[in-house]
């Protein structure tokens, strides 16, 4: 076992090099070292952890090894155009093994619990089970929605009308049945009047899913009302996992009805939940280095949601709680095809012959043709004949933050090239 001391100089050692990490990953050019440096900070910062009290190594050694085998499997098979399924699904594990740790430190910790001076743990393990779930949840709602076998239509179907107006009546009917079933008084009523609040509000959208909004309302409500719950009983282990469950149907919610051109506000976002998610679990068990760099990729990932909701001219909460009317129905491979010319770098770089200088837009279609090569082809044609070529990278192109700008960089683009929207501008 390694003394405190010396684990604390190793968390310093590892924050320092998390915030190197950030400094360098700012920069095409020192993005690998940046990288390396994240991992070896990591590492460090787990290694001290280990040793700073004894272990079950057999347990540790066999989780370590199913990790590296995944992780390996994944880096090796896994495609540049899957890296937004990828960033998703890294995300819902961040909140998935906050979930975890603070739940089992609240099962390790029920005896002291009940001992005052504890509020930091109680408040900070509510906050670790809401972000966390939410952050799980919606990311895997997230991934699949990019990896496109979770689609959503939002124009009412009839049995999703006998749904909106079926959970209308229960909601209704179930809050009327739990006040007269526990008995009258104050909260029972309370709950009943809100019971039928809400069944209202189901109705009030006609081309909405059953009341999406007020769904989201309600589950962090509920979420909030369970976590003050625990603060006051942190005992009863039930409610940690109903709020678990309850903001677990937020994160849901929250993230199935945004649509794709928002999914990259979505990954910033829920990028920034699994730091915050990690952060508030550092309080938990008093990890410092766990603080420092969930609070790093909370903050860093809350300043990319705002600047990519600034490109988009929209606010988080209308990306959040944006308006979900009926969509159009899909046209079929027939009429999107038939439209389709097909050609070659070769043949657009005659069209181009006489211009002086092009300026690229790539978006989600280079994506998912996987044209990043043709285009690089394109580009270096024209410039063997004089010609400026710049690509303009606009904050939300694509389905994760900086999509593009990782597909130029398979195709081996030069990152002097990219230019942000102002800049292009």
């Amino acid at each position: 076992m390694l003394s405190q001391n010396i684990v604390n100089i190793a968390y310093l050692i590892a924050a320092v090099l998390f915030i190197l990490d950030l400094k360098w990953m700012a920069h095409p050019r020192t993005a690998v070292r940046g990288n390396v440096t994240g991992a070896l900070a990591m590492g460090l910062a787990i290694v001290a952890t280990l040793l700073s009290q004894k272990q079950e190594w057999s347990y540790i050694l066999l989780g370590v090894a199913v990790g590296t085998v995944i992780g390996a499997v994944a880096a090796l098979k896994v495609k540049m155009t899957s890296m937004p399924e990828m960033v998703g699904l890294f995300n819902g594990f961040g909140g998935g093994a906050s979930i975890l740790v603070a739940g089992s430190a609240l099962i390790a910790a029920q005896q002291a619990l009940s001992q005052p001076g504890q509020m930091q743990m109680k408040i900070a393990t509510v906050a670790s089970g809401i972000i966390g779930s939410v952050t799980f949840f919606g990311s895997y709602v997230a991934f699949g929605k990019l990896a496109e076998f979770l689609a959503v239509k939002w124009k009412l179907t009839p049995w999703q009308k006998v749904m909106k107006y079926g959970a209308s009546l229960a909601t209704a009917i179930g809050g009327i049945w739990y006040a007269v079933a526990a008995g009258l008084g104050t909260w029972t009523l309370v709950t009943a009047v809100a019971s039928i609040i809400v069944a209202a509000l189901l109705l009030l959208k006609k081309d909405r899913f059953p009341g999406m909004d007020a769904l989201k309302i309600l589950s962090g409500l509920i979420a909030l009302g369970l976590g003050v719950l625990l603060v006051l009983h942190p005992e009863n282990m039930e409610l940690f996992w109903a709020l678990v469950m309850v903001s677990g149907v937020l994160g849901v919610i929250l993230t199935i009805s945004i649509g794709g051109a928002d999914m990259p506000v979505v990954i910033a976002l829920l990028n920034s939940y699994s730091g915050l998610a990690a952060a508030a679990t550092g309080f938990v068990i008093n990890n410092t280095v766990l603080i420092i760099a969930g609070s790093l990729v909370g903050a860093s990932g809350i300043i990319l949601t705002q600047i990519m909701c600034k490109a988009m001219n929209r606010s988080l909460t209308n990306v959040l709680f944006g308006t979900m009317g009926p969509t159009s129905e899909t046209p079929d491979a027939e009429e999107v095809y038939r439209t389709v010319k097909s050609t070659s770098a070769e043949e657009l770089a005659m069209v181009m012959d006489g211009i002086q200088r092009l300026v690229i837009v790539p978006g989600y279609g280079m994506a998912v043709a996987q044209a990043q090569h043709a285009v690089r082809d394109l580009a270096n044609l024209l410039e063997s004949k004089g010609i400026t070529v710049e690509f303009a990278i606009h904050p939300v192109a694509g389905r994760m933050p900086g999509h593009m700008n990782v597909l130029l960089a398979e195709a081996n683009v030069p990152y002097e090239k990219l230019k942000e929207m102002d800049e292009i501008n």
